[in-house]
């Protein structure tokens, strides 16, 4: 499969207005050297807003959402226990920057808390432990059997680390650069960075899995409404959220990051009723481990959309 090129946004929206929002989320990005997809829609009309909203895109902890869904309904159905315990050893766990996969000591952690730590911190080491109980070829079967169709589990969340010590050593500097010069060809030296090899995902596929979890239409409603209360102690509010953050919104949301990728999907919902999912899925081709201007400029985009559509 090849990489998509950085060509004109294909757009997608409702009405002449909404493509002006879209078109002015879309030069944002570009003025920073941002490219990818976004779609904003109201879970309540229909009506959307965004661009290469088909266009299949590596996903990161951005995953971790749809292996929660699948687990919370292995919960509900009585076929896995909330309350069973599970040890992680970080000797051999996965890694990660937070909840157990920065833990020095083997724990002890109930199944439903780790499905706590990897939506509210992106716990690695979670996730994967969860993937021990519910293996990959379960969460991508279910996904299927659920139709959707645009979501792909195909690896645990370890093994885009271990696929970039792989090409880089410990050197994830080397691996950025890799990252962004393999975005311009059809080769990718980092496996799970190729379409054909990752988890993978478009921002119409995953809007539609929001709107579904918000409206009761997939799983059960014992699972979706515990993915709608996780979803909302996410404790990372500097992408979707960032330009948001006032007391009449709530956001429920997830982000992802892996080297050049900046990714964050979410439900935004106002006091007054209005409902809408999103989903941002960025690239970008600066040499750099941070960039709070394009988690800001995410977050000025999704305020467009947000006021574009609640009208």
């Amino acid at each position: 499969m090849s990489t998509p090129s950085h060509s004109r946004p294909a757009y997608a929206a409702g009405d002449t207005a909404l493509l002006d929002v879209a078109e002015t989320i879309a030069a944002d990005w570009a003025e920073l050297g941002v490219h990818g997809s976004f779609l904003a829609r109201s879970i309540d009309t229909g009506q959307q807003l965004g661009f290469n909203i088909d266009q299949p895109v590596p996903l990161a902890s951005v995953i971790k959402v749809p292996l929660a869904l699948v687990v919370l309904e292995k919960i509900a159905m009585g076929d896995l226990d909330a309350a069973r315990p599970v040890t992680v050893d970080p000797a051999t766990s996965s890694v990660g920057p937070t909840g157990l996969a920065a833990f020095r000591y083997p724990a002890t952690v109930a199944v439903g808390d780790l499905v706590l730590l990897m939506l509210s911190v992106s716990d690695n080491a979670s996730t994967d432990a969860l993937l021990d109980l519910v293996p990959v070829e379960e969460v991508d079967a279910r996904l299927r059997a659920w139709g959707c169709a645009g979501i792909r589990m195909r690896h645990r969340l370890n093994s885009m680390y271990e696929c970039a010590a792989g090409v880089s050593g410990d050197d994830f500097g080397l691996a950025l650069e890799l990252a962004i010069r393999d975005e311009s060809s059809e080769r990718h030296t980092i496996e799970k960075l190729d379409p054909a090899h990752a988890n993978l995902g478009t921002a119409a596929a995953l809007v539609d899995l929001l709107e579904r979890v918000w409206r009761d239409e997939i799983s059960r409603p014992g699972a979706t409404a515990e993915l709608r209360r996780l979803m909302g102690l996410q404790v990372f509010t500097q992408r979707l959220a960032s330009e948001l953050r006032v007391d009449d919104l709530r956001v429920s949301g997830k982000t992802g990051t892996f080297l050049h990728l900046r990714h964050e999907i979410a439900v935004v919902e106002a006091g007054s009723g209005e409902r809408v999912a999103m989903a941002a899925l960025t690239r970008s081709a600066r040499r750099a481990r941070l960039a709070p201007d394009i988690d800001l400029v995410i977050g000025i985009g999704a305020r467009r959309a947000f006021e574009a559509l609640r009208r």
